[in-house]
């Protein structure tokens, strides 16, 4: 069921942002060899300023956080099948690329401020990486964040008697971005750990050119 829903969020979130999706890729991107494909013309309008709250209670912002490449991710710890696999391949490609020399890590978003409190997403990605970093915030910070992102989510009604357990409709794109470059690629479902290892490495060795 949640795949559909996923698959769902990504088709509408893909239909929303239409050419603006990638990056321009061209001789004036140094980052060309790196992406798997580029449409449309234009820089993507993808990522920016937010303010959450860590695992730890604190008030963050994104230039707190965002301190080296990091893999991001937008989903809920009461995720049953999506959010768990995403990110346990996200933590794979995570540790290859710290084997291959490269100083990376990984943050986890909450789509779900109402059940993820910081010592939940502690629990979650402390089990993923020790270098994955999960946030949360309010309602109004998440969804900021959210639409920096160009995700989607909503929540699900839940069954009668049931709604501690309801479910989150959400996208499942994970995004590559960097201190002082941004957002520069996103990463499907299908990738595997390997081929997310190997271009993450050719956009930090490119970003150093």
């Amino acid at each position: 069921m949640l795949r559909v829903y996923a698959a769902t969020g990504a088709i509408a979130i893909a239909a929303l942002l239409g050419a603006t999706w990638y990056v321009t890729s061209g001789d004036g991107d140094k980052f060309a060899q790196c992406r798997a494909s580029a449409v449309g013309t234009g820089v993507a309008s993808i990522g920016g300023p937010f303010e959450l709250i860590d695992e730890t209670g604190k008030q963050v912002t994104d230039t707190d956080v965002i301190t080296k490449p990091t893999l991001l991710y937008f989903g809920y710890t009461f995720c049953p099948d999506v959010c768990p696999l995403d990110n346990a391949r996200n933590a794979a490609a995570l540790r290859l690329l710290q084997e291959r020399g490269y100083d990376a890590q990984a943050v986890f978003i909450s789509v779900d401020p109402e059940r993820d409190t910081p010592e939940q997403l502690a629990d979650f990605t402390s089990y993923m990486h020790d270098d994955m970093i999960g946030l949360t915030g309010t309602p109004e910070q998440v969804k900021a964040a959210s639409q920096a992102y160009k995700t989607y989510y909503r929540k699900q009604e839940p069954e009668e008697g049931q709604e501690e357990y309801y479910l989150m409709d959400h996208s499942t794109f994970t995004y590559l971005v960097l201190p002082q470059t941004g957002f520069l690629e996103f990463f499907k479902r299908d990738e595997t750990p390997e081929g997310m290892a190997d271009r993450v490495g050719c956009f930090i060795d490119a970003s150093k050119e």
